[in-house]
């Protein structure tokens, strides 16, 4: 008969040495070296970092200038050609789109590895002063899908503590954010992803975001998984600090001090209800802040089958923030009392 204390003991001593060696690999930004550029097809960050750039031009008459300018942060496993349909379509609106490819992620430096909740949310406020200075006088908006709007998140909390490090923009577009924090993931979970991440930090974790339907768009979907710059095995530290960003997003809810537009798709299985109902219910209350709930969407809803609904209604927002949605989508109230009940609060819905 075997004796499993001594067993078990035996075991988690020839762990100690693992646990001793590894830990959660983090490469975050280096000494300051250079002045941060905005150049046509990268940024380059203070510690000479080049962050590949895309750029859709607004469509404007003449010499006008855009209506609006978009910064906009991809998704986990994802890079900036996430922007290229809605960057598209807020062209021929009059606004003006840029999105960068995020330390790890698409053809940035040091692809698979986190950068730190710290670097991703410096190179977001540095981006903000850089697109803020070549379109002095126009309205800028951070935008985040998914891990980007973690991202903005976390980046507005930092900039209400310290306004002085970027232009405040003039809205937020949190794009089915990714705020499943610890708190929300349930202890096993939180045990085994702790376990990995510091004895086998570099094992990866399966394809990104493919196993949960993140999209309607069958089409879409194939070409994605294709996509050699999509990251579809990332490392368990790679997940860890994504967490590590997540729990950073939940935080700074309630101290975002811009209007927002927040888009969740009631399909969303990979940032599920729970979690985004307990950051809705942080955010701050404001007159032109608006939910839009979309009944078919899923997690990937810029680039579900309704995509251009989302476009349009981002873009309707932006030219007015205290009208309805065209969509509709902010006034779903029957299904939002059938999903969260009826005396929950939601900012720009009428209750």
């Amino acid at each position: 008969m075997v004796r499993f204390r001594p067993v078990l003991a035996l075991l988690l001593l020839s762990l100690l040495p693992a646990l001793t060696y590894c830990a959660p690999v983090v490469v975050p930004s280096g000494p300051a070296v250079v002045a941060p550029t905005l150049e046509p097809a990268r940024i380059v960050a203070a510690d000479g970092a080049q962050l590949p750039l895309r750029h859709w031009s607004a469509r404007v008459e003449g010499a006008g200038k855009p209506r609006a300018v978009i910064l906009a942060l991809h998704g986990f496993g994802d890079y900036s050609g996430a922007f290229e349909e809605p960057g598209e379509t807020w062209a021929a609106r009059g606004i003006e789109t840029y999105a960068y490819d995020q330390r790890g992620f698409g053809d940035a430096p040091h692809r698979g590895r986190w950068a730190g909740v710290d670097t991703m949310v410096d190179d977001a406020l540095v981006a903000l002063r850089l697109v803020a200075a070549r379109h002095p006088g126009t309205p800028i908006y951070l935008a985040g899908e998914s891990m980007g709007g973690a991202v903005a998140l976390a980046a507005l909390g930092r900039l209400a503590d310290n306004p002085a490090l970027a232009p405040m923009p003039a809205g937020t577009i949190l794009i089915g954010p990714a705020v499943r924090s610890r708190d929300t993931i349930g202890g096993v979970a939180r045990g085994a992803l702790w376990a990995m991440s510091h004895i086998a930090p570099w094992h990866p974790v399966g394809p990104s975001s493919i196993d949960f339907q993140p999209s309607d768009n069958q089409k879409m979907l194939e070409k994605f998984s294709k996509d050699p710059k999509v990251l579809r095995y990332p490392r368990t530290d790679l997940v860890w600090g994504l967490v590590d960003l997540m729990d950073a997003a939940k935080q700074a809810a309630p101290r975002i001090p811009t209007p927002y537009l927040l888009l969740y798709g009631l399909r969303d299985r990979i940032v599920p209800e729970g979690p985004m109902r307990e950051v809705i219910a942080r955010l701050p209350r404001n007159p032109e802040s608006r939910l839009a709930f979309y009944a078919k969407g899923y997690h990937m809803l810029l680039r579900d089958l309704d995509g251009a609904v989302l476009h349009g209604d981002v873009a309707d927002w932006i030219a007015d923030k205290g009208a309805p949605l065209p969509s509709g989508a902010d006034r779903q109230r029957s299904d939002l009392q059938a999903l969260w009940g009826s005396r929950f609060d939601l900012p720009g819905s009428g209750g």
